[in-house]
């Protein structure tokens, strides 16, 4: 007999509407997850009462009782796992699973039974209908009448809103049955009735959703906002979650209450209560109540005066009345070292911000994302500007979520974050190991990480960072950069005075005949090989360098991994480091500082190490630097002497002093030929008069001395 069974796709009826999720039956107890909101229920196998198998809609459903009176139905399940379900109920619940059909006779004849928060109509001994009175949100009277009505359902398209049963009159101990009726159903419908004072007051608080100025009065079982427009009503039963996010300029706080089913008002649904503080806001609070109940009600969570910041007390009030935790961010730092991120989502821009178990966006419109509901996420090039990127997220059911314009100076933060917490890079694509880690089952309120394995995390991330910029640092020689001076000597340019000679020849040719105006001949510069720079990057680091010192830690990490290996055989790496930060922890101050020596001792070593390795190294490398250039130097000299023997241009030295003389602006190249042409004309002219014949041509000379 298996200790678990679980089922997908499962629908939990919840205030009429029905919640697709997980179900888990073990030893135990039972387990929903709502695959919506993520929102967990478990009932606890000794709480179990009556289970009941039935034909439903949906095909057959499980309806569920416990002993103080709570009913939970869920639908979905196949005829053929019965036999499996009853046989698990009878083996590790000791109840059997009944099988009871509904009345399907179409009567409106019967009797009305109360049992716990369920009311049932029957014939005879079979059941016609159920209404959870949780559903109802008011009850009227009437003679011989009262008339039930229901709370909205926004995910149906068709709702049932109003219901209305007529009791026959009867003078039985001389109770009304209609009032008899109706005290029944409001004692457990989900009726808000502002009666009583409120426990305390918070006045005039500021509201970005729902926008505007609000008094939040706390009830013991409501939260009611008075506005100057609109009042809401918020059951601390329709509360999901609680968070408390510091705004990016550190004077701020963000309280954002999650809510479900959300609040109305006309076709407008608020998902999320978001309320904005400031830091240096205080109050002094007294709850209107006495000592002796505010102790025996709130076990010590709450005094009856108080006081402090106000975002603090409203935190406060809120997490002892609600009874659920305060979702804070984790361990992420952004580059500016704030724990979000700005950026824009849809049309406006907000905060994003990762926490260890989801990401939350605010706060137009406010966006909550589970890692447990994440797909994949994405990392894409902004649309705009290359100074930015996109961060898309896509859930399991195909909702994709975009935030833009985040900085290039967060990326390496948020993808380490990302990586960290094994969620699926789609750019990458899904490698082994990636799955993540978390339980399928756990609310994803519950946010537990080791504080002191995330600092040694952080200082080998430091550790990492001082490794790379030494690297860097000795490798500046070697990497390729941008020198015009150098780059000179092997690219000949185009306003260059030691151009190349065929060009010059084609030029002269080309000119004989008629003058044209001279064009700028664009030449490509030579790219240099990736290749070589790729290799003398990987160079840069000397491996005779002396290696950085351990901190205290790692030396005693080092000495101590084998002896725990052996404590805890088949133990993971991933846990032995967790192991051994715990160890580390509890160690005492005594043991701690004979590491301490010893890691002062290496780096003693490292520096006097250092102090050798740097004054060789400087000595070799001036050395290298003066024969490089001497080398150059030489091989410019040799160039230069070649291209001085090429043969002047005639066009061109026939025309330039009357060309200089018309023109008042000449550009660096047209200067430079225009003074090597006039001086090789002047020359000729002076042959002129002597020999009066012009200089030979190649073929001519040619000719001449063969």
């Amino acid at each position: 007999m298996a200790d678990t069974l679980e089922f997908n796709e499962i629908y939990q009826e919840v205030k009429g509407s029905m919640n697709d999720g997980r179900l888990r039956l073990s030893r135990q107890g039972v387990i929903f997850k709502n695959s919506k909101t993520g929102k967990v229920d478990n009932i606890q196998a000794s709480e179990l009462a009556e289970g009941v198998w039935r034909r439903v809609a949906l095909g057959h459903g499980l309806k569920l009782l416990t002993k103080n009176g709570h009913v939970y139905k869920y639908d979905g399940f196949r005829e053929s796992e019965f036999d499996k379900l009853s046989e698990f109920f009878r083996a590790h619940y000791r109840l059997e699973l009944a099988e009871r059909d509904l009345c399907v006779k179409g009567w409106n004849w019967g009797t009305v039974r109360f049992g716990g928060q369920l009311l049932s109509f029957d014939i005879g001994e079979q059941p016609v209908f159920e209404i959870p009175l949780s559903n109802v949100s008011q009850c009227t009277t009437g003679k011989n009448e009262v008339t039930l009505e229901f709370h909205q359902n926004d995910d149906a398209e068709v709702s049932l809103m109003e219901v209305r049963f007529y009791v026959p009159p009867t003078q039985e101990d001389g109770v009304d049955p209609v009032e008899a009726f109706a005290q029944n159903v409001l004692s457990k419908a989900d009726v808000i009735q502002a009666t009583g004072d409120a426990i305390c007051i918070f006045r005039e608080l500021q509201c970005l959703t729902p926008r505007g100025r609000y008094d939040i009065r706390i009830y013991p079982t409501f939260l009611h906002l008075h506005g100057k427009t609109f009042d809401y009503k918020i059951p601390y039963t329709t509360v999901l979650r609680l968070f408390l996010l510091p705004h990016k300029d550190q004077r701020q706080m963000f309280f954002v209450i999650s809510l479900d089913p959300p609040i109305k008002q006309g076709q407008t649904r608020y998902h999320f209560l978001i309320l904005l503080f400031s830091k240096d806001e205080d109050i002094s609070l007294t709850l209107n109540m006495n000592e002796e109940e505010v102790e025996k009600r709130f076990e010590g969570r709450l005094t009856k005066n108080m006081s402090g910041s106000l975002y603090e007390m409203v935190s406060r009030v809120m997490k002892a009345l609600v009874n659920r935790k305060i979702t804070v961010p984790g361990n992420f730092q952004g580059h500016s070292g704030a724990q979000c991120i700005t950026c824009s989502y849809k049309a406006s821009s907000g905060l994003l911000y990762p926490l260890e178990r989801g990401f939350i966006y605010v706060h137009k419109p406010p966006v909550h994302i589970r890692f447990d509901e994440i797909a994949f996420v994405n990392f894409a090039r902004g649309t705009t500007t290359t100074r930015s990127f996109d961060f898309e997220i896509e859930t399991k059911q195909g909702t994709q979520y975009t935030f833009s314009s985040i900085e290039r100076e967060e990326y390496g933060k948020l993808f380490d974050f990302v990586n960290a917490k094994k969620l699926n890079i789609k750019n990458r694509g899904l490698k082994e190991g990636m799955k993540q880690s978390y339980d399928e089952y756990a609310d994803s309120d519950e946010d537990q990480h080791d504080a002191y394995l995330e600092r040694m995390k952080e200082e080998g991330k430091i550790r990492e960072e001082n490794a790379n910029d030494s690297s860097d640092g000795s490798g500046e020689e070697t990497d390729e950069s941008f020198n015009p001076g150098e780059e000179d000597d092997d690219v000949a340019e185009e306003f260059d005075s030691n151009a190349s000679a065929s060009s010059s020849s084609g030029e002269g040719d080309s000119d004989r005949g008629e003058k044209k105006p001279a064009k700028k001949v664009k030449v490509a510069k030579e790219r240099k090989p990736r290749k070589k720079q790729q290799e003398s990057k990987k160079g840069g680091k000397d491996p005779h360098a002396p290696k950085r010192p351990m901190s205290a830690y790692m030396l005693w990490l080092n000495a101590s991994r084998e002896r725990i290996k052996s404590d805890h055989p088949g133990i993971s790496i991933t846990d032995l480091s967790k192991k051994a930060g715990e160890l580390w922890k509890a160690m005492s101050k005594e043991k701690k500082e004979e590491w301490d020596r010893k890691a002062e001792d290496a780096r003693r070593d490292y520096e006097k190490a250092m102090k050798e390795y740097s004054g060789g190294s400087r000595s070799e490398s001036s050395r290298g630097e003066r024969s490089k250039k001497k080398k150059k130097k030489q091989e410019k000299q040799v160039r230069g002497r070649g291209e001085r023997k090429v043969p002047p241009r005639p066009a061109a030295s026939s025309k330039s002093p009357a060309k200089s003389g018309s023109e008042s602006f000449k550009s660096k190249e047209f200067v430079s030929s225009d003074e090597s042409s006039s001086a090789e004309s002047k020359k000729e002219d002076s042959e002129e008069e002597g020999a009066a014949s012009p200089p030979p041509s190649s073929e001519d000379s040619a000719s001449g001395s063969d």
